[in-house]
C-alpha cells in the first residue's frame, strides 16, 4: 500500500451510494480507533432544523447541496474526524475539492443490489424516488465516486464487521489512521 502525504485536517471521508454502510463504518472505526465520527446529512439536518427529505421537499435539491457544502466547510475547524457523507456529496465538484483539502476519501464500492438490500426506509431517502431512478443515479454517481476516491473498499458480499476490518487495515497500511 502506498503512504499518503498529510492533508489538511486529516479527516477520512466515506463516500458511496445510498445504503453502502458509510455511517455504520464511520461509527465502527470511531469506536475501534477512539476517533470522533460525524455524518454530513445529520449535520445538515441540525443546521436546517428539518430532515434531509423535508429540505429536498421544501427547498429543493440545489438548496440542500449548498447546505452540504457549508457543512463540509465547517469541518475545516476540526481535526481527525471520520466523516460519513451523503450519497450525493460528489455531485458538487467543490465538495470533492474540499474533502481532498481536508483529508482522504474512501469509496465503499458495492453493487446496486447491495444498496437496495440495506435501505430500510426509502421515504427518508429523497434521492430514492423509484428503483429505476435510483439505478440511474447509481450509474451516474459511480464514476464520480471512483474519481474522488483515494482508497476503495469492496463491500460486495461482506458484513459490516468485515468491511470495518478491511477498511481499518487499508487505512493503517497507508498511515492514514
Amino acid at each position: 500500500m502506498p503512504q499518503f502525504p498529510k492533508r489538511g485536517c486529516d479527516h477520512i471521508f466515506f463516500i458511496g451510494f445510498l445504503g453502502s454502510g458509510k455511517s455504520t463504518l464511520a461509527r465502527n472505526l470511531g469506536r475501534m480507533f477512539g476517533r470522533r465520527f460525524v455524518d454530513t446529512d445529520r449535520l445538515a439536518e441540525k443546521r436546517a432544523g428539518r430532515s434531509v427529505a423535508k429540505i429536498f421537499q421544501t427547498k429543493g435539491e440545489r438548496a440542500f447541496r449548498i447546505l452540504e457544502t457549508d457543512v463540509l466547510r465547517s469541518l475545516e475547524r476540526e481535526r481527525s474526524l471520520l466523516v460519513s457523507c451523503g450519497g450525493g456529496i460528489v455531485e458538487t465538484p467543490k465538495n470533492i475539492e474540499l474533502m481532498h483539502e481536508m483529508g482522504y476519501c474512501v469509496f465503499l464500492d458495492g453493487d446496486f443490489k447491495d444498496s437496495l438490500r440495506q435501505i430500510k426506509s426509502r421515504r427518508s431517502r429523497p434521492d430514492f424516488r423509484s428503483c429505476s431512478h435510483a439505478a440511474h443515479l447509481f450509474e451516474h454517481r459511480r464514476p464520480l465516486y471512483e474519481a474522488a476516491a483515494d482508497l476503495s473498499v469492496d463491500i460486495r458480499g461482506r458484513t459490516f464487521q468485515q468491511v470495518s476490518f478491511e477498511c481499518a487495515n487499508q487505512l493503517l497500511e497507508c498511515g492514514l489512521i
